[in-house]
C-alpha cells in the first residue's frame, strides 16, 4: 500500500525538519501505512498533528497508541515517539538491542543515512497497532520526563 497524500499541515510540519530527518522519517511515514495495511483489525489510520509533529493514531480500531515522529532536542537522529506509558519502547529494545538507539520508555532513535531497517521496524510498528496493546503494562508518569524536553 502507498501512504495517502500528506495533509497540508502535515507536510509543513516535515518539511520544518532538516532535509536529512525529514527525509528519514517521510520513508517511516510509509512503512507505517504498509503495516497498518497489512494488519485489517488496524482499520483506517488517522494522520495529523501532536506537538506540532505528525502523529499517526488507530481512532477507527483504538488498536494502538499514538506514533509521532520528529526529532529530539539533543540528537541528529530521526526519532519514533511512543507513549511513554507502555513498555513499547522496552519491548522494542529487548528484541532488537544493537539495530537501534533508544531514550528511556519514549524514543527510537533511526540514523539518517544507510538502508531503513525495514523488518525490524515492521515488527515494532507491528507491535504498536495489534489489538493486544490495550492489554499492555503502564508505567509511572515521571519516567516520560526529559525526553526532547515534552511530557506525553
Amino acid at each position: 500500500m502507498t501512504a495517502p497524500p500528506l495533509p497540508r499541515e502535515v507536510s509543513r510540519a516535515f518539511g520544518a525538519l532538516p532535509a536529512p530527518i525529514g527525509k528519514r522519517l517521510l520513508q517511516v511515514r510509509e512503512l507505517i501505512f504498509a503495516t497498518a495495511a497489512a494488519h485489517e483489525e488496524v482499520g483506517k489510520l488517522t494522520e495529523t498533528l501532536k506537538w506540532g509533529e505528525p502523529a499517526y493514531l488507530t481512532d477507527e480500531s483504538g488498536s494502538g497508541s499514538t506514533i509521532r515522529l520528529g526529532r529530539l532536542k539533543d540528537s541528529e537522529h530521526a526519532a519514533i515517539l511512543f507513549n511513554c506509558k507502555t513498555t513499547l519502547v522496552d519491548t522494542f529494545r529487548e528484541r532488537f538491542p544493537d539495530e537501534f538507539e533508544y531514550r528511556q520508555t519514549r524514543a527510537l532513535l533511526l540514523p539518517l543515512s544507510g538502508a531503513l531497517p525495514k523488518q525490524e521496524l515492521t515488527v515494532c510498528l507491528s507491535l504498536e497497532h495489534f489489538p493486544t496493546g490495550k492489554n499492555r503494562v503502564g508505567i509511572e508518569r515521571s519516567r516520560c520526563r526529559g525526553v526532547g524536553g515534552k511530557v506525553a
